[in-house]
């Protein structure tokens, strides 16, 4: 028998979305099981999880599509790495070899109009039974909300930013 996936999303403006989905892909790799990665904003600098998941021997599986921060990047450079990013991530989900897939900073794909709503709720609605997802964002849409199992709001009260302190590795990447 084949446990029912679920769906969990990690959205809001505070810090944390993508280092909750990071504790729940440990968990996951933790008892043997295969989990597969797809961060969608993040550029190719290296991160402190990144080096992290290379220490687990392939149990996690990363992919960093994304071009880094949008605001630093031609526009359609960020759209074209957006949708390799999305394709790459509706093979791993349909392959069902995973059981769990974060989807790291999509909300963004579906805010910027890259991808529609409609079209993640499918991919979603259609994924092998066992699979679980997790989708990573600010400001996930009614639509996304509204098809998930679980979802946490991330709500910034006080950030160190404000204060100026800088990002530092360890703590930001």
């Amino acid at each position: 028998m084949v446990e029912r996936g679920i769906v969990i999303i990690n959205t809001g403006n505070g810090k944390g979305k993508t280092t909750a989905a990071f504790g729940q892909a440990l968990r996951v790799a933790g008892h043997g099981m295969r989990v597969c990665i797809i961060q969608f904003i993040k550029g190719q600098w290296v991160t402190g999880e990144g080096k992290a998941v290379k220490l687990l021997g392939g149990r996690i599986e990363l992919h960093v599509c994304g071009t880094g921060f949008t605001w630093q990047a031609d526009r359609e450079q960020v759209i074209e790495a957006a949708l390799v990013g999305w394709r790459l991530a509706r093979e791993k989900i349909s392959a069902g070899a995973y059981r769990l897939v974060v989807l790291d900073e999509l909300t963004y794909l579906i805010n910027y109009g890259i991808i529609s709503e409609d079209e993640v709720r499918e991919v979603l609605s259609s994924r092998p039974e066992g699979v679980d997802i997790v989708i990573t964002g600010r400001e996930a849409g009614d639509g996304l909300i509204a098809v998930a199992d679980l979802v946490t709001e991330m709500r910034e009260i006080k950030h160190h930013y404000r204060q100026g302190v800088a990002a530092r590795k360890g703590r930001e990447f």
